[in-house]
């Protein structure tokens, strides 16, 4: 799979611009991560509260992983046509207003349907904040860049695991809505006046050259807007012609291999992400290890996905992407066995598992960026949003095919072991995109 060709703004030095925006889209990322991830912290209380069985937020929790698929695929398409900064802005309003009205939800029906508008806001920043970063990093920075800015969204639920505790214990757990709620909206005025659009989407609107202008002075100081702007729609292949439905395009002009391995990919590791993140404490427990190990895994799980996201990210940018990307999916696999493998021998389970997020977590958020590269402007929302909604149906499908098997008397080590499986697929799609 071969990257965009780069443009001016490709070989720009790295400046204060560029780390405004990367800190910006990191925000928007952060606080992505704690809404996504406010609910699994407060069912517990909601269900004492409304004398609910833990069961009962299996739809919840459902919901709203639908409602970023939808987001995904829909707001994304969206960003290609309209923009990628009013996408973004659209997409925080809408998470923050309907974390909310979350506060002030009453019964099950209200939660459902909260969360997966709610979800929906979600999931059209990801894709667009990928993008945006992206478009504005220097060439040989890309992937640090925007495996930088992803590590956000680990941090934010981290921050929210650290935070709800103590507000639901002084205050309830509406207050960790209304804080989720918050502060998107409080966020809203800097993105606005602060967040540019992006140079790359204006260069292919006819009469936006003075505001393409204004950017480059900015952004790339020596690049005039005639030669960017030529440059820009050289790389969208079609004149920078605006395709009605933008999806299309992930399969035209030789895009079809690659579109169909990025989604085997995506699909394949986020089920495996998802499916380890909700059933890792439960199997390890049935294991016979104490509860505290069992989350403390899980943990180190995701502290692996951030110091895998950022090496790799780094590594991405100086060799092959294909490679170091298949060979961290092939290691994952291998320590998703020796998880399974480890009885009782807990340094060797937390290493694993550390080792596990590196490849799993690391390697996806490293996916991200080479997906965002992989693109023309034209098409580059569409192909990450709709890359991450794919791979968000594998998410809904990992955990659910979890507890079926689990339900079937599959033993917990046995239901590990099945995991390898499709971080294996993971491996060999990524490893076919050198080919595509």
């Amino acid at each position: 799979m071969q990257s965009a060709p780069e443009t001016g703004i490709d070989h720009t030095r790295f400046g204060a611009f560029q780390v405004g925006i990367t800190v910006l889209c990191g925000l928007v990322a952060m606080l992505d991560g704690f809404d996504t991830q406010s609910i699994a912290y407060v069912a517990p209380r909601i269900a004492e509260d409304w004398g609910l069985a833990p069961s009962a937020f299996g739809p919840i929790f459902g919901a709203g992983l639908l409602g970023l698929t939808i987001g995904a695929f829909v707001l994304s398409s969206a960003a290609d046509r309209y923009g990628r900064k009013i996408i973004i802005l659209l997409s925080v309003a809408i998470f923050g207003i309907f974390a909310l009205l979350t506060a002030r939800a009453r019964t099950i029906d209200e939660l459902l349907a909260l969360r997966l508008l709610t979800g929906i806001g979600l999931g059209g920043a990801m894709p667009n904040i990928i993008a945006l970063t992206n478009e504005y990093a220097p060439a040989r920075y890309k992937a640090t860049l925007v495996t930088v800015m992803f590590c956000g969204f680990p941090l934010g639920s981290t921050i929210g695991g650290l935070v709800t505790a103590p507000l639901i214990a002084d205050h309830g757990w509406s207050w960790v809505f209304l804080l989720g709620g918050a502060m998107p909206l409080a966020l809203l005025p800097v993105l606005a006046g602060l967040l540019p659009e992006s140079a790359r989407f204006l260069a292919l609107r006819s009469g936006k050259e003075a505001l393409v202008a204004a950017i480059l002075r900015r952004a790339a100081p020596d690049l005039t807007v005639e030669a960017f702007v030529a440059s820009v729609r050289a790389e969208s292949g079609d004149g920078g012609q605006v395709r009605r439905f933008p999806v299309v395009a992930l399969f035209a002009d030789g895009r079809a291999g690659r579109t169909l391995l990025v989604w085997t990919a995506f699909f394949m590791n986020l089920l495996v992400m998802y499916f380890l993140v909700n059933w890792l404490p439960s199997l390890l427990k049935s294991l016979g290890l104490p509860l505290k190990t069992a989350i403390l895994s899980t943990a180190l799980l995701n502290l692996g996905g951030v110091i895998g996201g950022v090496v790799l990210g780094r590594l991405i940018d100086r060799r092959d992407p294909y490679l170091i990307l298949s060979a961290a999916y092939f290691a994952a696999a291998v320590f998703i066995a020796a998880i399974a493998l480890a009885g009782a021998n807990t340094a060797l389970l937390l290493a694993a598992a550390t080792a596990c997020g590196f490849g799993v977590s690391g390697a996806q958020i490293g996916l991200n960026a080479v997906t965002a590269n992989a693109y023309p402007t034209a098409v580059r929302s569409t192909g990450i949003g709709w890359a991450l909604g794919v791979g968000r149906i594998g998410s809904i499908l990992g955990p659910t095919i979890g507890g079926a098997l689990l339900a079937m008397g599959w033993s917990p080590q046995a239901l590990l072991l099945t995991a390898i499986a499709p971080a294996l697929v993971a491996a060999a799609a990524v490893f076919a995109l050198r080919r595509a």
